[in-house]
């Protein structure tokens, strides 16, 4: 798989993270469990379930973005695929704050999210301008 660009790491870490907010709905919505939710025993596969905007509409997923995925490790590692290529950084989970905050590789910023509702098998972020990122376990 090729490695992108700093620019595109960027851009595909946004993507994967809007995927990550639109994938959560059903009566768990805004419960927030361990974070051993988010990688299972070793690690976990998150793909897209729906994504809405700061004003609370759903945003058509392209084929591409449907495609996305991000897995997290329970070492603090995360890789999200897509079409276009492939991110790997580091990501760390305050439970308490439920925030997350993901830093690509190479990377001299870092994307942090807040985390509205993650159970077993549902993951939604959401960014500091309101768009949702629901995600749902493969």
């Amino acid at each position: 798989m090729k490695t992108l660009s700093h620019p595109f790491r960027y851009l595909a870490s946004l993507l994967v993270l809007v995927s990550l907010l639109t994938a959560s709905c059903g009566s768990k919505e805004g419960k927030v469990e361990g974070v051993n939710m988010l990688y299972g025993t070793t690690s976990k596969v998150w793909k897209t379930d729906k994504e809405l905007d700061a004003t609370g509409d759903k945003v058509k997923q392209t084929d591409a973005q449907e495609d996305e995925r991000i897995t997290f490790f329970a070492n603090g590692q995360y890789n999200m695929t897509s079409p276009a290529g492939a991110v790997n950084g580091k990501y760390d989970f305050d439970q308490a704050g439920k925030k997350i905050t993901m830093t690509p590789d190479g990377a001299a910023q870092s994307n942090t999210f807040d985390v509205v509702t993650l159970t077993d098998d549902k993951l939604t972020l959401k960014s500091g301008a309101g768009a949702e990122l629901r995600l749902e376990k493969e």
